[in-house]
């Protein structure tokens, strides 16, 4: 052994050792070490061993979120409901750097050889990928309606407090910069109405539908009969009571169904608003084959979705798939419109909106933020924690270019190509 490997670090030490440039943070352990600028905007307090232990057995996101979710790293100088200002930090000036082997010997001696071994996770965290694969193969109806039921069925009330009176959970459309969030959620609504071309006596199907602000908008505005379809049975329960509550049950109906499970056909329009993100890439083809069925010659389908920047295939990272949205998968606006393409559809206009969303973030956080303390009555402090970071990184990855979100409209065109389609978009700004 060398004189190196066994001089004992201290933690504030051995996190040392695998930065590159320091820390843009401070840095204090339970061992009494410390690191980082002492007039740092914000601090990051490691508490305990399950802490050091969370971090050593999951390097990266998913142990920090672990440790952090568990209340054993505590971060200091921002609220927990939006902890953007910290993420801004992290990411821009964090550099880790691989250490040597004698390195990483003296780190983990000094560390401790026990804490290599895994606390459980905490209660927010879903089953990992291959424990979910004993329930079913992914995607299937079973184990969607499981990962639906995670993300989703957590608190009506809770939902109510973040997304406001909307009750909007995709992105918003912000017709100015000063436009309010619920400004910008009818607008978001109201654009997708126009793009579709819906008139009264038409016949609209929401998949994915949520609370149902898509069935009771186009419903109230445009005089359409529409059914929304959700995989949520609290979503389907609140959106039947406020579609009652407002007068629209002669024209709309929200129904607890697998999107695959609606018998009906012939519909004028689709709208699909944030679910192709749960559908899996290698579902496109049975997904838009579907929506192509249910449609009549002339339907139109907007497709509303997050995106990755380019259609190279990369997984969701460990944090995203065990906290916020089991088995999620996201691609480039090339494979979704290859694949509607492929079923049959004619894509007609595509549309990037992915500063849209982090704006809608923006208000999110701000809401969790004003609300905290009531919201921590309907969620435990590790899922409202949860929503704090996954907003805020999510915000700052639309900012980045990471992840965007896009509008594909398309067609079915008859059997002569006729796609009732005028000559130029008609749908506005």
């Amino acid at each position: 052994m060398t004189t190196e490997a066994a001089v004992r670090l201290t933690i504030a030490d051995a996190l040392g050792k695998l930065m590159k440039e320091g820390l843009p943070f401070r840095f204090e352990a339970f061992d009494g070490s410390s690191a980082g600028p002492a007039d740092a905007p914000f601090t990051l307090r490691l508490l305990n061993e399950r802490g050091l232990s969370y971090l050593m057995t999951a390097p990266g996101d998913l142990g920090f979120a672990r440790a952090y979710v568990a209340g054993d790293l505590e971060l200091d100088g921002i609220h927990p409901g939006n902890p953007y200002d910290a993420m801004v930090l992290i990411m821009s000036q964090l550099r880790f750097k691989v250490p040597s082997a004698a390195e990483m010997v003296q780190i983990v001696r000094s560390l401790g050889f026990g804490n290599l071994k895994p606390p459980p996770p905490p209660a927010e965290e879903h089953l990992p990928k291959w424990r979910r694969a004993l329930e079913g193969m992914r995607h299937n109806k079973k184990r969607d309606a499981e990962a639906i039921h995670h993300h989703y069925d957590v608190s009506n009330r809770f939902y109510e407090l973040v997304l406001g009176p909307s009750m909007t959970y995709t992105c918003a459309v912000y017709p100015t910069l000063d436009s309010t969030l619920e400004e910008a959620q009818h607008e978001k609504y109201d654009l997708i109405c126009r793009k579709l071309d819906l008139k009264p006596g038409d016949r609209l199907l929401d998949i994915g539908c949520g609370w149902g602000g898509m069935v009771r908008h186009a419903a109230r505005h445009y005089g359409v009969t529409v059914l929304g379809v959700t995989l949520s049975r609290e979503q389907a329960t609140w959106a039947q009571d406020a579609i009652k509550r407002e007068g629209l049950d002669h024209l709309a109906e929200v129904r607890f169904s697998d999107y695959r499970d609606v018998p009906e056909g012939e519909f004028d329009a689709i709208s699909s608003i944030g679910l192709t993100e749960h559908i899996g890439v290698k579902q496109y083809g049975d997904y838009f084959g579907f929506l192509h069925s249910k449609l009549r010659d002339g339907g139109r389908l907007l497709n509303h979705c997050i995106t990755r920047p380019s259609n190279k295939t990369t997984t969701t990272g460990a944090f995203i798939d065990r906290y916020v949205f089991p088995d999620g998968e996201l691609t480039g606006v090339g494979r979704i419109q290859v694949a509607a393409q492929d079923a049959g559809l004619e894509v007609r206009h595509v549309e990037n909106l992915r500063e849209h969303y982090a704006m809608t973030l923006t208000g999110w956080c701000d809401n969790l933020v004003e609300h905290w303390d009531e919201a921590l009555e309907e969620v435990t402090i590790g899922r409202a924690k949860v929503w704090g970071i996954y907003m805020a990184g999510s915000r700052l990855a639309f900012e980045r270019n990471e992840i965007e979100l896009h509008h594909v409209l398309a067609v079915k065109a008859d059997a002569r190509g006729d796609a009732s389609w005028p000559l130029r978009p008609t749908w506005g700004s």
